[in-house]
């Protein structure tokens, strides 16, 4: 190649402006393709992309589970061309009880523990979806949700999918993206549904009354947050910061820990509060015991004679991950835009999701009610006049002379007339006769309720209100997190020692 055609082929640009234009490509590819949830499901595309893929495997709650290599080697084949740890590692996470509030796959294996050990490699695991999974896929084949084409447009993949439920509230999410970050606490699905239904009967109400729904955020791993004012901060502003603390009972003047801080490793938190009882910046303490098992957290602080429990807390407080303080950053993607939301606008935001959704596939059911409609329609025709059909197909040559023959005798279409020919001569009898002109009859019926609702959004918003309160029914369940009213400031020398 001459040198010539090389200098017609370069660019000349400016570094600093290409190198602004590409740290920022770079930065929203991260920040809509990564790092953030969807403010309407909730999930990452990572996340979507997994539940998807189990989906179309036929992963479901009530089939056998299978491996969790088979489920990574589609993902990434399919829609997440990543790498197989990053597939593995969300899998694993959607199915851990102490990372989700809610899980969202059901797993067989070794998926890790709370005291940080790493789960089974992939080829040891075993997965499926669990029935509140199937919530967030139910509906996708309606064409409720848009499709775009995967990595390779091969494929057709969701942009979003249906949800039920406003996961992003329930579950949380937690990342960091380019010049910004999301950490959104997970929910009590019983608030969460009832402070949706509220806003969906009251659009204008003010946020105050969704206080007295949502008490705050709920951990799978239960502890008690301080700090009323946080919790409100977060859910006008989208800001705020909790402190979060171990819950405890004190048996014998010992210090029974019973539940950790979300998040928490405690085979770590052991760990370093004998390094403090070593080092002396915690006094009293006689002997720590791990005695957790499959029925929960049990760590044992055994005190020596005469030693207050109170004031050992406090120290606890203080130095160890007893206390945590956990930032609430409620960061979401608003049609592909990162946005700093409250609480009343994310339900919100789900409310209107869900209309979408709804209305689609309403939409659909009765664009497939009248496609049968019409075909039974040709079918009754034919059937009004059976004789005459039977003579005028026996007498053509072949089908496309029978097709046009009915199509000049009769006033039939194109789908019609194509039916009537598939027709089988068992249907010829009164008793299936009756049956098609029952049939008809629903059919009609069912098409005049699905456009009564189509042109009633009351009536949209009652479907949805009922769907939730079905999901409360099946998976509500009480609070793990204990909310304490009163604050905590920090703590001061005096505050360790015995009175």
């Amino acid at each position: 190649m001459e040198s010539k055609d090389i200098e017609e082929r370069i660019i000349k640009r400016d570094i600093e402006l290409e190198m602004k234009q590409s740290y920022l490509d770079y930065s929203m590819s991260v920040i809509i393709g990564r790092a953030l949830p969807d403010i309407r499901d909730g999930l990452k595309p990572v996340h979507r992309r997994v539940l998807y893929t189990m989906w179309e495997s036929g992963l479901l709650h009530n089939r056998p589970p299978k491996k969790s290599a088979n489920v990574v080697g589609n993902c990434m084949a399919r829609y997440h061309p990543h790498g197989d740890s990053a597939i593995y590692d969300t899998l694993v996470r959607l199915a851990q009880p102490f990372s989700m509030r809610y899980p969202l796959i059901d797993g067989q294996g070794n998926f890790g523990s709370v005291d940080g050990d790493s789960p089974a490699a992939m080829r040891y695991t075993e997965v499926r979806l669990n029935k509140l999974a199937e919530e967030m896929l139910e509906d996708i084949d309606k064409e409720t949700v848009k499709f775009m084409p995967n990595f390779d447009n091969s494929l057709q993949e969701p942009t979003l999918l249906p949800s039920k439920f406003p996961n992003l509230l329930i579950n949380g999410s937690s990342g960091i993206a380019v010049g910004m970050a999301t950490n959104i606490p997970p929910h009590n699905i019983s608030e969460v549904i009832d402070a949706t239904i509220l806003l969906i009967d009251n659009p204008d109400l003010e946020i105050q009354e969704l206080f007295s729904i949502i008490k705050g955020p709920d951990f799978p791993t239960g502890g008690t947050i301080y700090g009323i004012k946080g919790i409100v901060e977060a859910y006008k502003g989208g800001r705020g910061k909790i402190i979060v603390r171990a819950k405890h009972t004190i048996e014998k003047d010992n210090i029974i820990i019973n539940e950790i801080p979300y998040m928490v490793n405690k085979s770590e938190l052991i760990s370093h509060i004998a390094e403090l009882v070593k080092d002396k910046k915690v006094e009293g303490i006689f002997d720590l015991r791990d005695e957790s098992d499959r029925d929960g957290i049990r760590v044992v602080i055994e005190l020596k004679n005469d030693t207050n429990p109170d004031v050992v807390l406090n120290q606890l407080y203080k130095y160890s991950k007893l206390q945590v303080s956990y930032g609430i950053i409620m960061l979401a993607l608003v049609n592909n835009v990162p946005k700093i939301l409250g609480l009343k606008e994310i339900i919100t935001r789900f409310i209107e999701h869900r209309i979408v959704v709804v209305k689609s596939r309403i939409k659909f059911d009765l664009n497939n009610a009248k496609n049968k409609a019409h075909i039974l329609e040709g079918i009754l025709i034919c059937l009004n006049n059976i004789d005459d059909v039977i003579a005028l197909i026996k007498g053509s040559k072949d089908v496309a002379n029978a097709k046009s023959s009915l199509l000049a005798n009769y006033t039939l279409t194109d789908l019609q007339a194509h039916a009537i020919l598939d027709i089988k001569l068992q249907r010829l009898t009164s008793l299936e006769q009756d049956n098609v002109k029952k049939e008809h009859s629903d059919l009609l019926k069912l098409i005049q309720e699905l456009e009564g609702i189509l042109a009633d959004e009351k009536k949209v918003r009652e479907i949805i209100k009922n769907e939730l309160r079905l999901l409360k029914e099946k998976y509500g369940d009480k609070r793990r997190t204990e909310i304490a009213v009163d604050e905590i400031e920090l703590f001061d020398i005096e505050d360790l020692i015995e009175k």
